[in-house]
């Protein structure tokens, strides 16, 4: 019996699998970070033997209450990911489980791999309507790489409404890229009407992984020298953000009429967005566009709603380090963080694959529909 973790986006400590009953492990922290939580490993071992996995120390990790009624995902050929057994004592999770191969992958939510991203901005730029930009470098000294879908400007000279899609600042939030790959494919599809119509008078600029260097190293929520990307939205620097950074400075070029920063939250079970209600700007105009948007993503699809989600901050009290405030506040525009759940979507809930790679992409289609409804009256 073997397991490992050196792979891309591995994380995993073993203090003991002496036998298939007695398999106990920890989760390393990010890097120059207290956060943990992430988990990613390879067990190869006998198949239709009983394995009783514990994951131990979770009270110190970065959300415990992630952990309740959380079921753990797992595949055998690293494509299909479904949902295994899995208990929580307050401390440990136990992942009771029979595999039926000689080996099998554990982790946290389904990973999005550096070599699926790589192969989804080459692919992306290989559309009519897409080319791609290298923003700069990061930390360990990979791309952060932008796709920018749509022209500029209207054939009678109008610009179009610049629309900011960012994903995984947070590198263990994996589902938002699995959002944004649903969302490009609609997106670039030259014979679906929405993305036809929305390119006629919006240009997109999406970052499907703000975060590569945490993703690769299985972080988390930090990047390579332990920063949260999305508390560095003030005053980001080459050294520390280089990530956040790039993109700023590529925003300040460009303009930003609508963004959204893709997100996924450890403990509530529900799609839900946080908008900017606390930032000094914040009016009308802006919380008329937020109610549009939602009801118009509630009309489309049953996945998504407005009833669970984060306390709204008070008048002039939000956190302007935040990458929706500080946007939204900056550019006076409409600016949320979307998020989704790591276990379920408790509306609909799958006990087979809880929220997927697939219900992620759906959304991410979706998510165009919105924002065709907003688009009009994205500049008042």
């Amino acid at each position: 019996m073997k397991i490992n973790s050196q792979f891309d986006s591995g994380n995993i400590h073993v203090v003991r699998a002496d036998s298939p009953s007695d398999i106990q492990l920890t989760i390393n922290k990010d890097n120059q970070s207290d956060f943990y939580q992430w988990f990613h490993f390879k067990l190869h071992t006998s198949p239709f033997i009983n394995h009783r996995i514990q994951i131990n120390e979770l009270a110190k990790s970065a959300y415990p209450d992630g952990w309740k009624d959380y079921q753990a995902v797992a595949s055998y050929d690293r494509n299909e990911w479904f949902r295994v057994d899995t208990t929580f004592d307050g401390d440990s999770i136990v992942i009771d489980f029979t595999p039926e191969y000689d080996s099998i992958y554990f982790a946290y939510f389904a990973p999005y791999s550096y070599e699926r991203h790589l192969h989804l901005i080459a692919d992306s730029q290989m559309s009519f309507d897409c080319s791609h930009e290298l923003l700069g470098t990061t930390l360990d000294g990979r791309e952060i790489n932008l796709l920018v879908i749509g022209d500029d400007s209207t054939d009678e000279g109008v610009k179009k409404n610049k629309v900011w899609i960012t994903a995984r600042q947070h590198p263990g939030e994996t589902m938002a890229e699995w959002l944004v790959e649903g969302l490009l494919g609609r997106l670039l599809d030259e014979e679906d009407g929405t993305a036809r119509a929305l390119l006629e008078h919006n240009q997109f600029f999406v970052v499907p992984n703000m975060n590569p260097d945490g993703s690769v190293r299985g972080h988390l929520r930090t990047n390579a020298v332990g920063a949260n990307l999305n508390r560095e939205w003030a005053n980001p620097t080459l050294e520390r953000s280089p990530e956040v950074y790039h993109v700023l400075k590529k925003m300040e070029q460009t303009g930003v009429d609508l963004f959204l920063d893709v997100h996924g939250d450890e403990s509530l079970p529900y799609n839900f967005v946080a908008g900017t209600e606390g930032n000094p700007n914040y009016n009308q105009r802006i919380a008329d566009l937020e109610t549009l948007f939602k009801q118009s993503l509630m009309a489309t699809t049953p996945e998504f709603q407005d009833t669970y989600g984060y306390d709204k901050d008070a008048p002039g009290q939000s956190n302007l380090t935040v990458a929706c405030n500080a946007v939204g506040h900056k550019f006076d525009c409409l600016s949320y963080t979307l998020e989704m759940p790591f276990k379920d979507n408790a509306d609909l809930p799958d006990a087979s694959f809880g929220w997927s790679p697939v219900r992620c992409q759906q959304l991410g289609e979706d998510l165009l529909v919105a924002i065709r409804a907003v688009s009009p009256k994205l500049r008042g």
